[in-house]
């Protein structure tokens, strides 16, 4: 067997197997390569017109014969560019015209170019696809799959075009719904802080109002019972003066059992009835405790005639059933109004 018949050999055993490795291997390249397919439209755009790259070309033949070989044996039958069997077989025809195994060769391997270029066209890897054109173009130019090749080359780029065009048609539809999203969120944001800073001033003005018409009740509870004083103390001195201006003899002296328990003649405060105050619900189900100090007013007649909150901690919680509790104390009589403060602790434990 020849040189050339060894070499066509090899070749028919590795195009059978580049095949095969070729047909598994492809759709792996795609999507490899699918991310560079803009920079590859603009590549497309100075297609390579030289089929043979210069440095393969000035290889003598011999050297292309060795490095088609190798190639070959390698399964690198139509790529990587300027190191493939198709270009070396070409070059080698330019130098042997009539070598009938390097024709046979490269008749062998066209298909296989051929599938290539499909395959770069069909992932829009159009510099690759119009490489590979340039190659079966210089082994056959009269190949009926040219025409249609240039064809799908020339629509596929147009179908880029049109889609790069919509995907930038789309980017900036999307940043600008995107900007609009933007402006809807923050002109939101700018309505509820003015109707939380709204909510804020009407809650404090309506703190501010309660307060003040806690504080005038509070006035007016201390005002009327400052007045019942002087009321009761006005009653007791008309009584003591009505009493003195009755002859003695015609007043009917008192039985034991009847007779009002006279006042005592200091004004010491001694407790008859002081019941605790009621423990406020909410506070009892929460386990909060607090203290009061409370002032109070006893009339002579040993009943509390006014009372108000001097201090509270907390503020407001327990002042109701305080105020409510001592209102009702009883204290023995007293020679005038006594004016006392206690402190009344609420704990949760008691």
């Amino acid at each position: 067997m020849s040189r050339h018949q060894e070499s066509n050999a090899v070749l028919r055993v590795a195009l059978a197997g580049a095949l095969a490795c070729g047909l598994v291997a492809c759709g792996d390249k795609q999507a490899d390569q699918a991310a560079a397919s803009n920079a590859a439209t603009k590549q497309a755009a100075a297609a390579p017109t030289q089929a043979v790259a210069a440095a393969v070309a000035a290889m003598s033949p011999e050297q292309l014969r060795e490095a088609a070989t190798q190639a070959v044996a390698e399964q690198r039958l139509y790529a990587p560019a300027a190191n493939n069997a198709m270009e070396y077989y070409l070059a080698l025809r330019d130098k042997a015209p009539t070598d009938a195994a390097v024709s046979g060769a490269l008749t062998d391997l066209q298909p296989y170019a051929l599938i290539a270029t499909e395959q770069a066209i069909t992932r829009d890897d159009f510099a690759e696809a119009q490489r590979l054109y340039a190659l079966l173009e210089k082994t056959d130019a009269n190949a009926p799959a040219l025409p249609r090749l240039k064809q799908s080359i020339a629509d596929a780029q147009q179908s880029l075009s049109a889609r790069q065009q919509q995907a930038e048609t789309n980017q900036a539809d999307a940043a600008r719904l995107a900007q609009l999203e933007r402006e809807r969120l923050a002109e939101q944001q700018k309505m509820q802080q003015q109707a939380a800073q709204q909510l804020a001033a009407r809650q404090a003005e309506e703190k501010r109002v309660a307060d003040l018409r806690a504080a005038e009740t509070e006035r007016q509870q201390q005002a009327s019972a400052a007045q019942q004083a002087r009321e009761a103390e006005e009653r007791r001195q008309a009584e003591q003066r009505a009493a003195a201006q009755r002859p003695t003899a015609t007043a009917p002296a008192p039985t034991p059992a009847a007779a009002a328990p006279a006042p005592r003649a200091s004004n010491e405060l001694v407790a008859i009835s002081t019941p605790q105050p009621k423990y406020p619900t909410e506070a009892l189900r929460s386990g909060q405790s607090g203290t009061v100090q409370v002032e109070f007013t006893v009339g002579p007649n040993g009943s509390v005639t006014s009372a108000r909150v001097v201090s509270a901690n907390p503020p407001r919680v327990f002042n109701t059933e305080t105020l409510n509790a001592v209102k009702r104390w009883r204290f023995q009589p007293v020679g005038s109004p006594v004016t006392s403060r206690r402190t009344i602790s609420f704990s949760p434990a008691n």
